[in-house]
């Protein structure tokens, strides 16, 4: 994760960006799209570069348009990785997953004290190893990794909710290799559900870190996309 690639094409951070709402949801502001009487709700979890990224609130509020309430909690509380402000290994020691998956559990408890009774997550990069904790435990429902970053096959070997992996062709944090042994080790699981698909032509962070201009880059993001959205469906509809 140290690596250049992990911070590639940072987004322009927004706080007014989305069309929905920040509030505070298990001790975390977050922002929040969908319907508000919605009984699931899907978890965005961030890249390093936290929660006001235009695209991943532009995703959110594509799950709450699917029926989901969306929720996109800041992890980082307000301290986001910014490039060439500190090296990635030493802004990691402060923001750890294991520190996210902590922060995770009360936002569901809150979730759930408002009537909410199917979660599923989603993590980019950063966010995936918080899912992927989350997925070996009952917190969640389903569980989407998204060109992961600290992910191992040990972590795979443990997951116990439907689980779907998004990799890219180019990815040196989790390479089309590691990827297969993802699912080689899923495979070996057939109690578990799953899917595993790798983008031809795309690099790591492709579905949250495009640019608007790019026909091919917000196509290949799109599926992406879908594919979540659709994995979501299936286990939380």
């Amino acid at each position: 994760m140290s690596g250049a690639q992990c911070c590639e094409n940072p987004p322009t951070l927004s706080s007014g960006s989305g069309s929905g709402k920040v509030e505070e949801i298990g001790g975390l502001s977050s922002y929040v799209s969908g319907p508000a009487d919605s009984k699931a709700a899907v978890i965005l979890i961030s890249d390093v570069y936290g929660y006001e990224a235009p695209n991943l609130r532009k995703l959110a509020d594509k799950v709450g348009a699917a029926g989901f309430s969306a929720v996109v909690p800041d992890f980082f509380r307000g301290d986001p990785y910014v490039p060439d402000q500190k090296p990635i290994t030493d802004w990691l020691k402060d923001h750890g997953p294991d520190q996210g998956f902590e922060d995770a559990k009360p936002i569901i408890e809150a979730l759930k004290s408002k009537g909410i009774t199917k979660i599923g997550a989603a993590g980019f990069c950063w966010g995936a190893k918080v899912v992927v904790e989350l997925s070996k435990y009952p917190y969640v429902q389903a569980g989407v990794l998204i060109h992961p970053s600290l992910v191992s096959v040990e972590d795979i070997q443990g997951v116990k909710v439907p689980i779907s992996i998004l990799g890219a062709e180019t990815d040196h944090i989790s390479p089309p290799e590691l990827v297969k042994q993802f699912e080689a080790a899923l495979n070996a699981k057939p109690e578990v559900d799953s899917f595993v698909k790798i983008f031809a032509g795309c690099s790591h962070g492709w579905s949250v870190r495009y640019k608007d201009e790019d026909e091919g880059a917000v196509k290949s993001a799109g599926e992406a996309h879908k594919d979540m959205l659709d994995w979501f469906i299936k286990h939380l509809k």
